[in-house]
């Protein structure tokens, strides 16, 4: 049977692709899949994913399944962090001499949700996961446009009112693909890292979860 095979930063350059259809015996792994690749050893830290859901590595696979291979990050580019986001900070690491054009997105704590007068924000993320993920996720957006570099910096604990929670920084050689790609980030870090939300709001709490 066949599978597709997708592959994100330094495993991507280390196959010479993003993408590759491989031949599996029925009944194989996503493990027989990376084996299918003839790159090596499997790497260390390696997050799997069948179909853009998240997957065991012994995780038996069927005809025309895709297999993501999503390599660990170091921090960078894509950040959790306990202190305040600096968005200048952001910019910074999307710089490049190809670039013409920055687009960022801000998403700030608000007093009001839901019809309720929040007093603060908390997050909660699965550190390690959530860094690879939007690592992904930018991956992802440097396959459909034209881009130079992306950076995702997320705040975890308490976020007061008024602080910024999340910043997003694209560059592009032109804007409309900077600001079309930095709305489709935010959209999909929303639905896809696994972060969730706690609003502390007068009278009570309640946990909003991934994608709020």
């Amino acid at each position: 049977m066949r599978v597709t095979v997708r592959l994100f930063a330094g495993l991507r350059e280390r196959a010479g692709l993003g993408e590759r259809t491989v031949e599996i015996p029925e009944g194989a792994t996503v493990t027989t899949a990376w084996e299918a690749l003839a790159l090596g050893d499997l790497p260390g830290g390696l997050l799997y994913a069948v179909n853009r859901e998240y997957a065991a590595a012994d995780r038996t696979l069927e005809d025309g399944d895709e297999v993501a291979l999503i390599p660990p990050v170091s921090g960078g580019a894509f950040t959790l962090s306990e202190e305040p986001l600096e968005l200048q900070r952001v910019v910074d690491e999307v710089a490049d001499e190809r670039a013409g054009a920055v687009a960022t997105f801000v998403g700030t704590t608000r007093v009001n949700s839901r019809g309720r007068v929040v007093r603060h924000l908390e997050y909660e993320a699965y550190a390690g996961m959530a860094e690879r993920t939007m690592a992904a996720v930018a991956e992802g957006l440097k396959g459909r446009y034209e881009l130079c570099e992306v950076a995702m910096h997320h705040r975890v604990g308490r976020v007061g009112i008024g602080e910024t929670s999340v910043a997003i920084a694209v560059s592009a050689p032109h804007r409309a693909a900077a600001l079309a790609a930095c709305a489709e980030a935010i959209d999909t870090l929303k639905a896809t890292v696994p972060l969730w939300k706690k609003e502390v709001y007068e009278g009570g709490e309640e946990w909003i979860g991934q994608g709020s």
